[in-house]
């Protein structure tokens, strides 16, 4: 050790302040041991034989201390523990019947009513292990999204809304629309609604959407105009990509008109260039079309704006064309820099209209308004 290191007065590190109250835990350290916990929990294997205890302490109600009352008379037997602690809506309601079980041996009674009393049971065991059978979650699939929804029990929720979607009919569609907006199962009811739009005539001919016509007239008349409104959007999507196509088109051909005047194409050209015989096949889709437009304005006889038609297009494409190039005075496309000196005598609404073309063009090509064609491609 140096001289200077000896020195030099020691700096001892300050000591780790000491933890913060549960209370004030931050955001993050909270989102790091949802995260550390998440990732035990996904490589968690719970064994079989765990599961099937769980289901026999349910089966034989080994101290039990909850009776769960059903239609029809029916009894289960439960424990407490398990119930509040799968459900707070369980565990509040036990709680206000703990001091009412005081000197009944502290068994408590909750009733059930409303749904088959096998749904019930098939709920509470589901509450035990995490597992139900499937032909029970078919037949009761809508009493356990109530039942799931009502003492909320999300994990089951979830499964009930992925088990209802894969079983979609047109007979049974409309009942479960309806029951996921009352079970606020927002995608369940998302997916009905678009299975519904696709199948409407056959399912406004079953008798859920007759039951519903007579029950909820309002939520028919609002199905009817969201599918009035998907029509109108359907055809207003499609109106854009016909839209879209168009201005494509067109900036494949202004590209095309000036690959054929700076390089030639195939049997057309400048007039100062030789064009080869082995030349490579074209790669621009509008050079065919412009190659016979072209021809055709060169030798037509009636080439004034309003005469031939086929003129009359060839106009507007080589005015198109000056509109979006960069630099006409270097531009080798034929009456370029007059048509840029013609928009000055234009009055405003042609030029609003023009400038209108021109923006969408460019901006389905997603060049952000830049100049359509360099000096350097001119």
């Amino acid at each position: 050790m140096s001289k200077k290191d000896e020195e030099s007065p020691r700096v001892s590190a300050p000591p780790n302040p000491p933890p913060l109250p549960v209370a004030f835990i931050s955001s993050r350290q909270e989102s790091t041991f949802a995260a550390r916990k998440s990732a035990v929990i996904k490589y968690c294997c719970t064994p079989t034989a765990t599961k099937n205890t769980w289901d026999c302490l349910f089966d034989e109600g080994y101290r039990a201390d909850v009776s769960i009352n059903t239609d029809s008379g029916g009894v289960l037997y439960a424990h407490a523990s398990i119930l509040g602690v799968n459900s707070a809506v369980f565990k509040s309601m036990l709680s206000l019947k703990q001091s009412r079980a005081q000197g009944r041996c502290g068994q408590r009674s909750i009733s059930i009513n409303g749904v088959p009393p096998e749904a019930v049971q098939v709920f509470i065991r589901f509450l035990y292990s995490s597992r139900y059978e499937e032909e029970k979650m078919k037949e009761h699939g809508l009493s356990l999204l109530v039942l799931s929804h009502a003492y909320a029990v999300t994990h089951l929720k979830r499964e009930c809304e992925w088990q209802l979607e894969r079983r979609l009919t047109t007979e049974n569609v409309v009942d479960i629309f309806q029951l996921a907006l009352l079970c606020d199962a927002s995608r369940l009811s998302l997916v009905c609604h678009r299975f519904m739009l696709k199948n409407l005539k056959p399912i406004s001919a079953t008798e859920g959407w007759k039951a519903m016509k007579q029950s909820h007239p309002v939520l028919e008349k609002q199905m009817l105009k969201s599918i009035i409104d998907e029509d109108i959007r359907e055809k207003e999507r499609v109106r854009k990509n016909n839209e879209r196509k168009m201005y494509m088109q067109l900036y494949e051909a202004m590209e095309a008109l000036v690959h054929i005047c700076k390089d030639g194409c195939r049997t057309i050209g400048p007039h100062d260039k030789v064009l080869k015989d082995d030349q490579e096949p074209c790669h621009y889709a509008a050079c065919k079309g412009l190659e016979s437009l072209i021809r055709h304005f060169a030798g037509c006889k009636l080439r004034v704006p309003g005469g031939c038609i086929h003129c009359k297009r060839m106009w507007q494409v080589l005015e198109l064309h000056s509109r979006l190039c960069a630099n006409s005075d270097v531009c080798k496309v034929p009456l370029c820099r007059s048509f840029k000196q013609k928009r000055r005598k234009q009055n405003k609404k042609d030029e609003m209209k023009w400038s209108i073309l021109v923006r969408k063009i460019v901006r389905s090509k997603s060049i952000s308004g830049a100049p359509f064609f360099s000096s350097e491609s001119a």
